[in-house]
């Protein structure tokens, strides 16, 4: 098959058949016996009862005719190291890092939440997880303690892996603290925590008999062999937490054989990438991107992987180019909020470097702008390729694939359905499909293909009312993405069905930011939105009521009450969950039957018509919400 309809069509038609083909890229140490069980809609299970293993593919397998090739490329603009890994230093390293898990006493099945920066160590700690069968759960790094306590309640762990500290900007921010504090409000907490010491907090205390030294316990490790735990294709891999309409963060549960076989199978049919090309993916490992396409997907296609920790600007806006250039790139992936961020600088840095071994520049994370698309093109003189993908599905929905077939793009456009994705866009209300240019949600027909979500960690009923239960009227994954499809059979995403708001391709539930508001003791009521902004896309901005209105009413009492309430954010969330304002008002717009009439708000922040306002209780709360946005 040549063409990417005819290979998309095979895919939907015969989908036990295709991917039974897409398995035979990974190695399996006992052969599955089933491609596929759907006997318990919407549950998928993938390659029943073939055992295999992420590490093996990713690592063993290559060690004896890669060996010499280099695996892991670790940058660090923030320290000015360098450190390269070869596919056999590797090995040594994740089975280093094994062996003292296993001395923690981890072992199958256990889960262990990684809360680190982006080192080197912080992918050998989630091969060692995944080599001995046990389930890895990366926290980023920004979130507070209030935050992380609620993924370790969730997730229960045997065992926290932690740093000291990372790095932005040149200044060292601490860790060690806020684990020490999320340690005490869990009430699962873990009894061990074992430390990656950098040396930049000096001021880190230790909790005797708990906190334990990687380095000091490697040393008894540092020829360990240990070997490889094959585990059943659907046992979960890992568990990477997503906000939600809801407070409480969705544990998404990634299984082993689904996940690795759409991985290995992306590298080759969307990324066109060849093994031992380098891959340079700009992402954070605290996200979904980072897991598939910096920790997994290139190492499992033979390639090398570049770890970066450092700002896209610093020590200057040429950066990313000039380790293109240093490393041979030939498959880079970023954000547009990160462009949009280059777009400002000085635009000699794109021309600087030689780029020629760059074949395309994939950005992923919120919707693309044309203009965006446009000017990195015609910059770097190399293909943009956008695609459109979740934390859930953990790989592209939509993209263009020139694996497959180097198709026309559209600027504004993450192309087509890819191959597995049976896409459909539905009406809200009837759940019918759409015409050509009309808008719709942007659904999947079940079954998921591989390496999409097997389920919400320790909840199936929430998986289900989730994500299959937008439409009464039928069962269908549901994006929570408005989208539309041109009469050329383009995509085209415009933003979200529900309350989540996307801030530099990261999702944040406004109702989490809300709580976190709330958590002051002065507020009484607060609506949050997300606000389009020119940079990342969407900011969240707040609106709250005081309990006590004397307290905001000058400009020199809002302003300090707003610093008060950011900071509170900043305690319960992180700065990620920040608001960019929070607005002052005496009352929040609601209908007489009590809901919050956020749409409305977020149309008036955006200068927009704010619709439909019959079943407003009183008219007045959104005439406060437009004086508070033209006060600024």
């Amino acid at each position: 098959m040549t063409t990417y309809k005819e290979f998309h069509r095979h895919s939907i038609e015969s989908p036990e058949q295709f991917w039974g083909e897409q398995a035979k890229l990974v190695e399996w140490q006992e052969p599955y016996t089933r491609v596929l069980d759907y006997s318990r809609p919407p549950f998928s299970k993938w390659f029943g009862g073939g055992k295999t293993n992420l590490c093996h593919n990713a690592i063993d397998r290559h060690v004896a005719a890669r060996g010499k090739q280099t695996a892991l490329i670790y940058i660090s603009t923030e320290t000015g190291e360098e450190k390269r890994y070869t596919y056999k230093q590797l090995h040594q390293e994740v089975c280093s890092f094994a062996a003292v898990l296993q001395e923690l006493g981890v072992k199958r099945g256990d889960r262990v939440i990684i809360y680190m920066p982006m080192i080197a160590e912080a992918l050998f700690a989630m091969y060692a997880c995944v080599r001995l069968g046990a389930v890895h759960s990366v926290v980023f790094g920004g979130f507070a303690a209030a935050s992380l306590a609620a993924r370790i309640d969730d997730a229960k762990p045997k065992l926290m892996i932690t740093s000291d500290a990372g790095m932005r900007g040149g200044k060292a921010i601490p860790y060690k603290h806020l684990v020490d504090e999320a340690l005490k409000l869990a009430e699962h907490a873990p009894k061990k925590v074992l430390i990656v010491n950098r040396g930049l907090d000096r001021e880190m205390a230790l909790v005797h008999g708990r906190d334990l030294d990687y380095a000091e316990l490697k040393k008894a490790h540092l020829k360990a062999d240990v070997p490889v735990v094959w585990v059943e294709s659907g046992e979960p891999s890992y568990i990477l937490y997503t906000s939600g309409t809801t407070g409480k963060p969705k544990g998404v549960q990634r299984d082993t054989g689904g996940y690795l076989v759409a991985l290995a199978a992306s590298m080759k049919h969307i990324y066109g990438a060849q093994p031992g090309e380098t891959m340079f993916t700009t992402s954070d490992i605290g996200w979904v991107v980072g897991h598939s396409y910096i920790v997994y997907a290139p190492l499992i296609h033979g390639m090398t992987t570049i770890l970066y920790e450092g700002l896209p600007i610093r020590p200057d806006a040429g950066i990313w180019w000039k380790i293109v250039q240093e490393h041979k790139v030939s498959t880079m992936f970023s954000s547009p909020t990160a462009i949009r961020v280059l777009k400002k600088q000085d635009p000699a840095y794109l021309s600087k470097y030689d780029l020629s071994s760059l074949r395309y520049l994939f950005l992923a994370g919120e919707p693309l702008d044309e203009p965006t698309a446009r000017w990195i093109q015609d910059a770097l003189q190399r293909p943009v390729i956008d695609h459109y993908w979740q934390t859930e599905t953990g790989w592209p929905l939509l993209s263009a694939m020139p694996g497959i077939e180097d198709t026309a793009r559209k600027f504004g456009s993450p192309s087509f359905p890819v191959y597995g994705y049976n896409v459909k866009l539905l009406k809200d209300d009837t759940a019918e499909e759409v015409g050509a240019n009309e808008k719709g949600v942007v659904a999947v027909l079940p079954p998921l293909p591989p390496g999409c979500l097997s389920t919400v960690w320790g909840d199936d009923e929430r998986f289900v009312k989730t994500y299959f239960s937008f439409f009464p009227q039928r069962q269908v994954y549901t994006t929570f993405d408005w989208g539309i499809r041109d009469q050329d059979g383009y995509y085209f995403i415009l933003g979200r069905t529900d309350d989540v708001i996307n801030v530099a391709g990261h999702r944040l539930g406004t109702r989490e930011i809300e709580e976190a508001v709330q958590s002051h003791a002065a507020i009484a009521e607060v609506a949050v939105v997300g606000v389009a902004d020119q940079l990342k896309g969407q900011v969240p901005v707040a609106f709250a009521v005081v309990k006590d209105p004397s307290k905001v009413a000058s400009a020199a009492q809002q302003s300090a009450m707003e610093k008060e309430v950011m900071d509170a954010v900043d305690h319960q969330l992180g700065a990620i969950g920040r608001p960019a304002r929070v607005h002052f008002v005496t009352l929040l717009p609601k209908t007489r039957s009590g809901k919050l009439l956020r749409r409305s708000i977020q149309a008036l922040v955006e200068g927009r018509d704010p619709g439909d306002l019959t079943t407003i209780e009183d008219p007045a709360a959104l005439e406060q919400i437009s004086s508070a946005v033209k006060r600024g």
